[in-house]
């Protein structure tokens, strides 16, 4: 690919690794076409983002400890669907208040100081307000489709409802108008800027035009609306090559038996890890399955297990993924793909957010079984879910079908070369 422009390129970023990984993905493709780029995220992923041989700008970690403390695990539990967001808002609001009011600091620190050509920046901070006040480029980029409106599919958490599934996205903008207080305090104070006056979401400048949208997700997992606007991409998958070694008891038991089903919910954590895991080797158990169980959410004890499912605190999804039979997870937009890639029949069990989106595209796709939210969670469900994927050859052979159209895309040149794009295109 040639590329005829060096840009520096500012990519923002917060929230869980989930959140991170991606992006840092996208960031070292952008550095290996020739672009200088600095990712700034929470201070917690400086190793995670350094050792990638990627620049790293550290911003708050609140928002990230907010997600693993207490109070942060009760509001995720609560947290379905719009109604469920504003819940959690208000309930969240004196707590968020300062997080955001630190971050949104942090990032027009390392915008001023970096000076860049370009900013892609996640939902989660303001990156078209920064564009807007260094006069640069700029893109929203999200590896779900929530923003920009379809009458082909309603915005997260909402049924599907034909013909006005486009009026689910402006309740949506209603609810990020709970922040325009706060975002024009931010740019009267601290980016000089007046106060926007329509708050068309966050793929909007404030003046209303639409900003381009990478939507890092596949289009043989989700296709792309056809009434989308030309400024909406859906470029592939953003995926990083992990160059972790798995251990050697983990080898050693690969080697041992039938290929077992792995069983992980990443950072995401309840209140009652306890309860999940024990529905979660109830199940193994009685589907007569052999299983990897990563305890990222806590409360299992090596002890508790018999000697067919083996206990590991983390491993390399990409190593991993193919080497099993089927995938358990919490159904972030990164473990999802990473599953789906490695072809393998998946079981989603929601906590919130995009993940139920996730757990139903896995279902309507024929690659895995029906969703089974967190809270409703139990041995029973789990083994029949189990049994399903692991017993169903249909649904290993979709599976395997869907892993090799995503094997064959490359959605870090594909952002590459949007991105290169847009900076040329002089109607942005």
């Amino acid at each position: 690919m040639q590329h005829n422009l060096t840009m520096k390129v500012l990519v923002l970023t917060i929230g869980s690794r989930g959140d991170v990984q991606p992006y840092l993905a996208l960031a070292k493709g952008l550095k290996d076409a020739g672009h200088e780029v600095l990712l700034a995220t929470a201070s917690s992923f400086e190793e995670f983002v350094t050792r990638e041989g990627v620049d790293f700008f550290p911003m708050s970690n609140g928002l990230v400890e907010l997600l693993t403390d207490d109070l942060g695990r009760e509001a995720i539990e609560e947290l379905k669907g719009l109604f469920g967001a504003v819940k959690t808002h208000f309930k969240l609001i004196k707590t968020i208040k300062p997080i955001m009011r630190e971050l949104v600091q942090d990032c027009w620190e390392a915008a001023d100081g970096f000076r860049p050509d370009f900013i892609v920046y996640n939902s989660k901070v303001p990156g078209a307000d920064l564009a807007e006040a260094l006069k640069v480029t700029c893109a929203l980029a999200i590896p779900f489709p929530q923003l920009v409106p379809s009458s082909e599919m309603p915005t997260l958490g909402f049924p599907n409802v034909g013909p006005l599934n486009r009026s689910s996205y402006g309740l949506v903008r209603l609810f990020m108008g709970l922040y325009s207080g706060f975002v024009n305090k931010f740019r009267t104070e601290t980016l000089g800027l007046p106060k926007r006056r329509r708050f068309g979401g966050l793929h909007h400048a404030a003046d209303g035009t639409p900003l381009p949208v990478l939507h890092c997700f596949s289009e043989h997992v989700v296709p792309r609306p056809s009434d989308w606007p030309d400024c909406a991409y859906v470029t592939g998958y953003w995926f990083l090559k992990d160059e972790t070694e798995p251990s050697k008891e983990l080898v050693d038991f690969l080697e041992e038996g039938d290929p077992p089903v792995y069983v992980g919910f990443g950072s995401m954590s309840g209140r009652k890890p306890e309860k999940v895991t024990a529905a979660v080797i109830e199940a193994l158990k009685a589907a007569n399955v052999r299983g990897i169980v990563a305890t990222g959410w806590g409360g299992l004890k090596a002890s508790d297990l018999p000697d067919s499912i083996l206990k590991i605190d983390q491993a390399p999804h990409e190593w991993l993924f193919p080497r099993v039979a089927a995938v358990v997870h919490h159904g972030g937009a990164g473990t999802t793909a990473a599953g789906l890639r490695a072809g393998k029949p998946t079981i989603i069990c929601p906590f919130f957010g995009d993940q139920g989106f996730w757990g139903n595209r896995v279902y309507e796709l024929g690659v895995g079984s029906k969703p089974i939210p967190q809270r409703k969670l139990t041995a029973e469900k789990l083994t029949k879910a189990i049994k399903l994927v692991t017993e169903d050859e249909s649904v290993e052979d979709r599976a395997k079908g869907i892993g090799d159209l995503i094997s064959s895309e490359d959605g870090i040149a594909r952002a590459v070369s949007v991105i290169e794009k847009v900076q040329n295109d002089d109607s942005y």
